[in-house]
């Protein structure tokens, strides 16, 4: 089983609501105590680890088991990943970059300052982390992905590896579009982008726009950009779960 410490109502100045922390620790974490290990962050923390707390119940991501797995069979370097519970009625506001009158929205900003300046440096007192921003990745899903992006670009001091998964680029007229037009220069990330062939033509359509923005500002694929399209996979845990192993692999394979 995989090894997960639990961190309860993790409290910030930045937002009202407390959350909880999920922080999966590699095999070998605990003997190999002069190791030092890269950290990925990722949202919506309930749906990663446990079947139970999942949105949809009984269909996790399985992080941990596909973590363990990969680690073990010397296909990924060993790292920490910790799952950030979202908070409910509130995760459209957090994980939104810009105000929508209707949806509400636009604390990302508050967010990020919660994981840059509160939830990183907690997580780099705690536990044995190469702090710097080459070890440094963040990863979602939908507005997850929405939001590690945009984080990714504002913050390339923190961040140098983002998974973009099924992002909602629709967000506010497709305001994620201009933060990339905007990254002058161009930031230094390694970029994870997909989307499922069944999650709508408006999400491919979308998806393939955000993909020839990162290429018309210096991203290549196949070298610091990975795009691809999933044959009937639909917008849902059990999908993004098939594409754990090899977001993890390309990022710190």
């Amino acid at each position: 089983m995989p090894h997960l410490e639990r961190h309860a109502r993790f409290k910030s100045a930045f937002l009202p609501d407390d959350r909880d922390l999920v922080v999966y620790l590699p095999p070998g974490y605990a003997a190999e105590d002069a190791r030092r290990y890269p950290v990925l962050y990722m949202h919506d923390g309930q749906n990663l680890f446990d079947p139970e707390t999942a949105y949809q119940r009984g269909h996790h991501w399985q992080v941990g088991e596909t973590a363990d797995r990969l680690i073990d069979a010397g296909r990924l370097d060993p790292l920490i990943i910790v799952g950030i519970n979202n908070t409910g009625g509130r995760r459209i506001h957090e994980y939104t970059p810009t105000p929508d009158r209707k949806l509400g929205g636009g604390q990302a900003g508050d967010y990020g300052r919660l994981i840059i300046e509160e939830l990183k440096p907690f997580i780099d007192r705690t536990y044995r982390t190469w702090p710097d921003r080459e070890h440094t990745g963040i990863a979602g899903s939908s507005l997850g992905a929405l939001v590690s992006l945009h984080l990714g670009l504002t913050h390339p001091s923190v961040f140098s590896k983002v998974a973009v998964l099924s992002p909602s680029v629709w967000w506010d007229r497709r305001v994620i579009l201009r933060t990339v037009r905007d990254a002058r220069p161009k930031p230094a990330l390694r970029i994870w982008l997909d989307m499922g062939t069944a999650e709508g033509r408006r999400g491919l359509t979308d998806a393939r726009a955000l993909r020839t923005a990162l290429v018309r500002m210096g991203w290549r694929e196949g070298d610091d950009l990975h795009y691809s399209e999933h044959e009937g996979a639909t917008h849902s845990e059990g999908a993004w779960a098939a594409r754990v192993g090899p977001m993890l692999g390309y990022l710190f394979g």
